[in-house]
């Protein structure tokens, strides 16, 4: 008898990380399994930093998981909160590929679809990001194919605009519409 795999989207919310084992024994993270009762062999594809939220991929197949992340060339799109008023010229530096630090080397992003956005209809964010005395600060949508550590905040922050609130809204063709912070969703496939 074949196994069937299980695939899961969650809205990751700020302040959890993306995995189900907490390697550090100093600080007690927030962990996935303390929003669902996963099966076990679950897995995330791709990762969210702990600061991030938004759309999550999870499987027991390892080979969609291997598909989406390396082989896929899938888009990831991300609404991205960046501090102060971002200009055009900024958005196609992002377009283009900016250079960026990655595992200690100089690394040169691959070009990526950028704009600028209205401001999205978003939950509120758990933990206040800042209030108007701080300045302005834009909304701007990221679509990537690639996805290295911290990739969009390290390439908000070189065009001179740090995020300051980061979503990830769609891989491939799943979208984050309709779930709320924290709302697990189980699907038949994900590719």
């Amino acid at each position: 008898m074949i196994k069937k795999h299980r695939h899961f989207i969650i809205y990751k919310p700020y302040g959890f990380l993306s995995q189900f084992v907490n390697n550090q024994t100093k600080r007690k993270k927030k962990l996935l399994g303390e929003l669902y009762n996963f099966p076990d062999k679950t897995m995330a594809i791709g990762r969210l930093d702990v600061k991030s939220e938004g759309l999550l991929l999870l499987t027991t197949d390892g080979k969609v998981s291997d598909f989406i992340t390396t082989r896929g060339n899938v888009e990831k799109e991300y609404y991205v909160q960046v501090n102060g008023e971002i200009i055009p010229s900024k958005i196609e530096e992002l377009k283009k590929g900016v250079e960026i630090g990655f595992d200690g080397k100089k690394y040169t992003t691959k070009p990526c679809k950028a704009s600028i956005i209205k401001t999205p209809n978003l939950p509120k964010r758990a933990q206040k990001i800042r209030d108007e005395r701080h300045g302005p600060t834009s909304w701007i949508s990221i679509t990537l194919t690639e996805g290295k550590f911290r990739q969009v905040r390290k390439m908000t922050s070189a065009v001179g605009h740090p995020t300051l609130r980061l979503i990830r809204v769609r891989v491939g063709a799943i979208k984050l519409e309709k779930l709320n912070v924290g709302e697990v969703k189980e699907i038949e496939t994900l590719v």
